[in-house]
């Protein structure tokens, strides 16, 4: 049901976008890109989503987290191209396993999950994400990205902080033998943070899936085999 999709499958007549009077060259260029995107035009069809279903597969083809009956927290999940994935692979839709999703953007509900409509960082969404879990989580999942300003230094703050977070809630909910997947963009999990997570996990690696884009700066980061904290 998620098989592996090689782009280059794709093969038909490029769709070419014109500079329209209220479009600039930039916006021309991005959706130039998104309707020719094969990522794209797959992820219609099989009715995923987001392109970003394909990252998931890709990553847990390649690292096996997602296993039948596992319990999953989706970090800012919306639209929910990575929960249509892991719901599948954990087989929530028949009472397999857990999925809590959360975002701060609404999301279509989805057969299985639990999808929260808030605000990581507000303060009640640990304990939110907690309650809807009703229990230790095997993966933690986290797709979030912060809002670029364009300027490098601020950006790669923001990400840092952002994945900080994710991490120090993925501590207080991971099983012992639990992962940790986030994004990342190059350079972001650099130093102390890094540091932090090979202490608490016994496997720290870097990944890009096929379906990232080239020109992107994004990489995931698979934490594989949480430690458990001293406190339980």
């Amino acid at each position: 049901m998620t098989r592996k999709f090689n782009p280059g499958d794709r093969r038909g007549v490029v769709v070419r976008v014109k500079t329209a009077k209220n479009r600039t060259n930039s916006s021309a260029a991005w959706l130039s890109r998104q309707l020719n995107d094969p990522y794209v035009i797959e992820a219609k069809r099989l009715g995923y989503r987001s392109r970003a279903a394909f990252k998931l597969i890709e990553l847990d083809d390649r690292f096996h987290f997602l296993k039948r009956g596992s319990r999953v927290v989706d970090l800012g999940a919306a639209p929910g191209g990575w929960s249509q994935i892991a719901a599948t692979r954990l087989g929530a839709a028949e009472g397999k396993g857990a999925l809590v999703a959360i975002d701060i953007l609404p999301m279509e509900p989805l057969a299985g999950a639990k999808v929260l409509t808030l605000d990581f960082l507000d303060e009640s969404a640990p304990d939110a994400l907690k309650k809807a879990l009703g229990g230790q989580a095997d993966v933690v999942l986290s797709d979030m990205a912060a809002p670029t300003t364009g300027h490098a230094a601020t950006d790669h703050i923001r990400v840092v902080a952002l994945v900080e977070i994710a991490f120090d809630f993925a501590k207080e909910v991971l099983a012992p033998g639990g992962w940790f997947i986030a994004k990342v963009f190059q350079g972001g999990t650099e130093g102390a943070l890094l540091n932090l997570m090979k202490k608490d996990f016994a496997t720290v690696r870097h990944a890009k899936p096929p379906a990232s884009r080239a020109e992107s700066a994004e990489v995931y980061v698979i934490a594989q085999g949480f430690k458990g904290g001293s406190e339980g």
